[in-house]
């Protein structure tokens, strides 16, 4: 027996081995939660130290990545959609069910990591990612046979605009208008906020909010602003078979000029110490309000 061993146990190279087969299952687990979005990708201190480090890559005018399993899903699923290339792990293809030979465009399996190098360190991407391009532009004339709107006065936060197109969808509503200034183009921080509503509402970016109001009139809408201190509360403001829902920014609430142009100022009535909330669920509430109104 070699000095080296004198124990009679398993050799040294044994247990590197093992320690090795254990280190690998623990990463895989590690990639399979980051996928589900049930742990940021990479850990909370990684992360930091790699949003320094992280520089956007340089995208042409045509192009976006979006990421996320529902809203990749929806947007492969969108016929208006031009694709580039699918990025997926081969855990989240089997999410999103889709037949790779089908969708038309090149499929690459790859891991949690060379996503992570593409994306913002901020990213959730679910182990999904699309390259494509921008939406058509939508204007005006794209408006759906609808009799509800929303209407956003310089709305930048692309969180929040994403959060407003899932209930606009939820609620059935035509369209969101928003100024082309001062408000967020398309992006995977917006569409993954929408969570693939992005795809079912027409995103309309107008040049001048004060003429696309006077347009709403002579088409019959009948505009309300949504003011913190309006006179009147929303419900009891409703007027018409067609209604457009105005919202302001995050701070600064609606602008004089669209204030004096909306055929109406409201309030939500809150009866709490707190009178104002965020954007995305002031609308969501008017939404709702508007819905009751239409249906009666």
């Amino acid at each position: 027996m070699s000095k080296d061993n004198k124990s009679g146990g398993k050799p040294a190279t044994d247990k590197s081995a093992k320690d090795t087969h254990y280190a690998t299952l623990r990463r895989a687990h590690r990639d399979a939660k980051r996928e589900r979005g049930e742990i940021p990708t990479p850990a909370p201190q990684k992360r930091k130290r790699g949003a320094d480090d992280w520089r956007p890559p340089a995208l042409a005018p045509d192009q976006v990545f979006l990421y996320g399993l529902h809203t990749v899903r929806a947007a492969l699923e969108n016929p208006e959609r031009k694709n580039i290339k699918l990025s997926v792990t081969q855990n989240a293809l089997a999410r999103l069910e889709i037949n790779p030979d089908a969708i038309g465009i090149p499929v690459e399996v790859v891991s949690p990591h060379d996503i992570d190098k593409v994306l913002d360190p901020e990213a959730i991407h679910q182990g999904v990612m699309l390259e494509t391009r921008p939406l058509p532009v939508r204007r005006l004339e794209a408006l759906k046979d609808s009799p509800l709107l929303l209407v956003l006065d310089q709305v930048t936060d692309p969180h929040n605009v994403g959060a407003i197109m899932r209930s606009a969808v939820a609620f059935s509503a035509g369209a969101v208008i928003t100024t082309q200034r001062h408000s967020p183009t398309e992006s995977g921080v917006l569409a993954k906020s929408a969570s693939g509503a992005l795809e079912l509402i027409p995103y309309i970016q107008i040049t001048n909010l004060s003429d696309a109001l006077g347009e709403l009139h002579k088409l019959g809408f009948f505009t309300i602003g949504l003011d913190s201190e309006g006179p009147t509360p929303l419900e009891g403001t409703f007027s018409g078979d067609r209604v457009a829902l105005v919202l302001g920014s995050e701070g600064k609430g609606l602008r004089q000029k669209t204030r004096e142009t909306v055929n109406a100022l409201a309030r939500l009535d809150m009866p709490g110490a707190i009178k104002s909330l965020n954007v995305s669920n002031a609308a969501a509430i008017a939404l709702y309000a508007a819905r009751l109104h239409l249906k009666a």
